[in-house]
């Protein structure tokens, strides 16, 4: 009966020490939603800068493409939604400014900014066409979109 306790004892702690995480992830855990700065009024440096500002997006970019698009993953823990999908990575771009490190290839524009969401390019055209987003929608793969302002 003693070692029975003990036992019990035993997993009960385990399984708080186990789960404790968690509960302290979920406390640390952000999750926003930023369709309203995907508007295309913007620039790219007031979109990114604005993220990073926040602390929803990483300082540095994890990528950049030919075309100078820079590539910014959220911060750990962050959620990011963009027209109710999650958003994968962070896009963005501005001529001659710091906060993005040029590609080897043509700049896409002057400025670009956008996201890239998990959900297939038809879904996501059609949630923006409802908005009257007036972004650029691109598949990516078959279950990843681009949304994209750029200057014209």
């Amino acid at each position: 009966m003693r070692v029975a306790r003990q036992v019990t004892k035993l997993i009960r702690v385990v399984v708080v020490v186990a789960f404790a995480p968690f509960g302290l992830l979920s406390t640390f855990a952000h999750a926003s939603a930023i369709e309203e700065q995907l508007d295309c009024k913007s620039t790219g440096h007031v979109f990114i800068s604005a993220l990073m500002q926040s602390g929803e997006i990483q300082l540095k970019p994890m990528h950049v493409e030919k075309n100078s698009i820079n590539a910014f993953r959220p911060v750990r823990g962050v959620k990011l939604t963009a027209f109710d999908f999650p958003v994968f990575v962070v896009l963005g771009y501005e001529k001659d400014d710091p906060l993005f490190k040029p590609g080897k290839g043509d700049p896409v524009a002057d400025w670009a900014y956008g996201v890239v969401v998990t959900g297939a390019s038809d879904d996501v055209r059609d949630r923006l066409r409802q908005t009257g987003s007036a972004a650029i929608v691109h598949e990516v793969t078959p279950v990843m979109t681009a949304i994209l302002c750029k200057a014209n």
